[in-house]
Formats: structure tokens, C-alpha cells, sequence
């Protein structure tokens, strides 16, 4: 575990360290949500359209912008970089498991970006008005949903990532992912606007978990069972991927036995 503790204070001295880095991407995903709070205000300013009033969006949005910060600080380029240039074979040699020091290495920044989360959705609320709280059980299920949203962004983040052990460049990845986890997550619109054959298949799909079930929670759009329902959709894409990415790890073993690295 000491080695592990190390990587994660590691990270977050980097992050502090490349302060203006870290800013330079908090201010880009603070533009988009300004944006997106602009747009929505003037669709449902005057009615409500999807079960959606303006309020409810506006958090729904405020959430969205805290799960997409968390977990960012992971340096996926960083570990795109060194399988592309072969340093990987030094990580190696370390006395650690490789996926569980990248997990490390995440967790390491998740205090500065709870941080940066506090002070915006702060500033925001005490811009344009405050919000409604979910009631205690719908609370405690947000936390969770919440909790188990950090392993499995990772895990998302992480698989992509492995896919450097068969491309030449890591743009062509990253942007694909973000396309895809934005449209499937409901981090750009919520599902329900999505036509509805669409919008079910990403309701089932890992990356509804990192947008969606905790806004919808959150805004009491889902209570009861049918929330315990997606938390346990939550966590059984955490289980699904933790143990897939193992099997992709060794598969890129193999793909870097074979170059020689």
C-alpha cells in the first residue's frame, strides 16, 4: 500500500506543481458549462419541455459538471505517451500492479478537484439561485451513485488508454471516447432527449453512470427501486471493467512481447 500512497501524492504535488495546466482545464470545462447554462435557460425559461424546468436543468447540469471534473487530473496522455514510446516496459519492473497504481494515480489529484468543484457550483448557486436537495434516502443514494462513479470513470479512461498498445496516436482515441462518453452519458443533453431506442441502450451502458444516474437521483426523477436499480447498474460496470481491463492488459502484454519492447 505504501507504494501506492506514493503515486497518489505524487499526482497531486504534479497537479499543484503545473498549477496553470490544471486551471487552463478547469476554466475550459467551466466555459462549456456557462454555455450549456446559457442555452437551457432560454429553451426552458418560459416552459418545461421533457419533464425539464429550468431550475431542475440548471442542476442537472451542476452535477454533470462535477462528475466530469472528478477523476480528470488522471494523466491519461502521460500513460498514452509511455506505452507509445516504450517507456511502459519501465513501469514494469515496479513493484506494483499496473492498473492499481493508474487507480492510485487518480485518486491522488480527487482532493484538488473536489476543491475546484466546491468553489464553482458555490459561485454558481450564488449567482443564479440555489437548489433543491433530494430527500435523505435519495441523498444517501446521490453519495453513492457519486462514490462509484470515481472507479468507473477511471475504468473507462483506462481501457481506452490500453488501445495506444495497437494505434500510432492517442488524439484519434481520446477524441472518439469523449464523443461517445459525452453523447452516452447525457453530459452534453439528458437521455430523455435522445430518440428512445437510443436512449435505453445508453441508460444500460457503463457511460450512464458517469452523468445521468447521479443527476436524475439528484433530481428525484428516479427514487426507490428504480434508483437502487441504476446504482447496481453503477457498480456491475465497475465489476465488468475492472476484471475486463485485466484481460486487455494482458493482452497488450503481448502486443508489446511481440515489438520487442
Amino acid at each position: 500500500m505504501r507504494g501506492y500512497r506514493a503515486l497518489a501524492r505524487a499526482t497531486a504535488r504534479a497537479a499543484l506543481a503545473y498549477r496553470f495546466s490544471l486551471l487552463l482545464g478547469m476554466v475550459a470545462v467551466l466555459v462549456q458549462l456557462v454555455a450549456l447554462l446559457a442555452v437551457w435557460h432560454v429553451i426552458l425559461e418560459q416552459s418545461p419541455m421533457n419533464g425539464f424546468t429550468w431550475p431542475q436543468m440548471r442542476a442537472y447540469l451542476l452535477v454533470a459538471f462535477a462528475a466530469g471534473t472528478v477523476v480528470s487530473i488522471l494523466g491519461d496522455f502521460r500513460m498514452a505517451f509511455r506505452i507509445l514510446d516504450g517507456d511502459v516496459a519501465l513501469d514494469l519492473v515496479k513493484p506494483v500492479d499496473y492498473q492499481k497504481a493508474r487507480l492510485a494515480e487518480s485518486l491522488g489529484g480527487l482532493w484538488i478537484e473536489l476543491a475546484l468543484i466546491s468553489l464553482v457550483v458555490g459561485v454558481t448557486l450564488a449567482v443564479t439561485g440555489g437548489v433543491d436537495l433530494p430527500p435523505g434516502p435519495g441523498l444517501a443514494l446521490f453519495a453513492a451513485s457519486m462514490l462509484i462513479l470515481v472507479p468507473l470513470k477511471f475504468l473507462i479512461v483506462y481501457v481506452s488508454t490500453l488501445a495506444c498498445f495497437w494505434t500510432q496516436n492517442f488524439m484519434g482515441v481520446q477524441w472518439a471516447r469523449l464523443a461517445v462518453v459525452n453523447l452516452f452519458s447525457g453530459a452534453l443533453i439528458p437521455l430523455v432527449f435522445l430518440p428512445g431506442w437510443l436512449a435505453t441502450v445508453a441508460q444500460w451502458s457503463p457511460f450512464a453512470g458517469l452523468t445521468s444516474t447521479p443527476a436524475l437521483i439528484f433530481l428525484g426523477q428516479v427514487d426507490g427501486r428504480e434508483a437502487l436499480q441504476l446504482v447496481a447498474v453503477q457498480l456491475g460496470w465497475v465489476l465488468v471493467l475492472w476484471f475486463g481491463a485485466r484481460l486487455v492488459w494482458r493482452a497488450a502484454l503481448r502486443r508489446l512481447t511481440v515489438n520487442g519492447g
